[in-house]
């Protein structure tokens, strides 16, 4: 699903990953961090592809709700699941978005 952003500019947080074999709890805890994102202040939606390469792309207000997010505890628990089980390799990425436009079919 396309997240339905306001009107830029707005930050995206890029999280592109290699995943290990390692499937214990992911999906759950993946899901999880999804929902409690939702409840953070200055959240504006996600996308999210889960291959080989997994892309998550969340979407929000400032910097500053982004620096809350990363120290939420939750958060900081999976991220650390996920260095220890879950990935081989990460990058997260942070964006200013200047511009967005789209197509929809009707």
């Amino acid at each position: 699903m396309i997240a339905e952003t306001p009107t830029p500019p707005y930050y995206a947080v890029i999280f592109s990953s290699l995943r290990t074999e390692i499937n214990e709890d992911y999906t759950e805890v993946a899901d999880k961090m999804g929902e409690l994102a939702k409840l953070q202040d200055g959240y504006l939606g996600i996308e999210s592809a889960r291959n080989v390469l997994g892309i998550t792309v969340s979407y929000w207000r400032d910097l500053e709700s982004i620096r809350k997010w990363k120290e939420n505890t939750d958060h900081i628990f999976a991220r650390e699941k996920g260095r220890k089980a879950w990935y081989l390799s990460f990058k997260t990425r942070i964006a200013k978005v200047e511009r967005d436009y789209g197509f929809e079919k009707l």
